[in-house]
């Protein structure tokens, strides 16, 4: 693999994300500045700040409860634990994921938790689709986001998001309040800041969005180094980017899948991603030791571990199944 490439990428995403989470508390500073003045700014994020390392995480337990998911032993999958440890070895996690079935025909995988106390579900449809190989690189992934603790990072960006929202909502609400006022000249509020107030919200979302697809690339980045295989979760990419539907939707209604805009995707566009990955390299220039291939072998689950879920969106917990 090309260590050279890869020192770069690694680089300008860690910038990407100190410019992202660093643009998002500034606005956010703004916002309270605005409304409280210049000495309250400073105490809200100390605030933030202990409510963030103070506040227990939430079990990972309770999220795959929500779709449904349950435990895959290692009797039942012994090669994905066999690869799991050696990814966990490898990215010196405390400990080493348990690994989850969802009854989903979607082709997904998250992980949630901790690097001490943590999971990574995959998906019914997922484990049909991919080849071990293929596994191996999105474990890598999915691992990648619990060793660069993605999920405490993107937790604060929601933090920060939600907390700028409240004070453009608040900004709002006051300025209802004394519209009466901005006739006779007293309103506090100059229209650059009544604007700030206004598009805030929408701005750090934007941010958050950003950061939330530097965390891919980077974790990406890490995947490949873990496997020495770039190539590996680049097929699996191309294979999970459009999965379902038939031949007549495909033909009639390309990415009707994906109906948002490629602004507001949480995840780089799949051709991007498998781009960078096929910078780096294969498995024959590798700099690290890569992961040997992993014969196919079925995975053993138990009879009443059956799919009855098909693709669709929850509404009121905003999760696929």
């Amino acid at each position: 693999m090309n260590s050279t490439r890869i020192s770069r990428h690694k680089f300008r995403n860690f910038m990407q994300t100190v410019l992202l989470l660093g643009g998002m508390s500034l606005l956010l500073a703004l916002c309270v500045e605005l409304l409280f003045g210049q000495a309250l700014w400073f105490w809200v994020f100390i605030s933030t700040a202990v409510i963030i390392f103070s506040l227990p995480d939430m079990s990972p337990r309770w999220l795959l409860h929500l779709y449904q998911a349950r435990p895959i032993s290692p009797d039942q999958a012994p090669q994905l634990w066999m690869i799991i440890e050696e990814l966990s070895r490898r990215a010196k996690l405390k400990t080493i994921p348990a690994l989850y079935w969802i009854p989903s025909k979607t082709t997904n995988a998250f992980s949630v938790g901790r690097t001490n106390d943590s999971a990574i579900a995959l998906t019914d449809g997922l484990l049909e689709l991919l080849s071990m190989r293929e596994l191996t690189a999105v474990l890598a992934h999915e691992t990648a986001h619990l060793a660069n603790n993605d999920i405490r990072l993107m937790s604060i960006a929601d933090l920060i998001s939600r907390l700028t929202h409240l004070m453009s909502s608040l900004g709002v609400i006051l300025l209802l309040i004394t519209f009466p006022l901005m006739f006779l000249g007293y309103t506090p509020f100059s229209p650059w800041g009544i604007l700030l107030l206004i598009v805030s919200p929408s701005l750090s979302a934007l941010m958050q969005l950003g950061l939330s697809r530097i965390r891919e690339f980077d974790a990406d980045l890490l995947a490949a180094e873990l496997t020495g295989d770039p190539a590996g979760l680049a097929h699996a990419l191309n294979k999970i980017a459009y999965p379902h539907g038939r031949f007549w939707q495909k033909l009639l209604f390309p990415g009707y899948r994906r109906p948002e805009p490629s602004l507001l995707r949480t995840h780089p566009k799949t051709g991007e991603r498998i781009e960078r990955l096929l910078e780096f390299g294969d498995r024959s220039d590798a700099h690290g030791s890569p992961m040997k291939d992993w014969p196919n072998q079925p995975i053993n689950l138990p009879t009443t571990y059956t799919t009855r879920l098909s693709p669709g969106h929850r509404t009121i917990f905003r999760i696929w199944r």
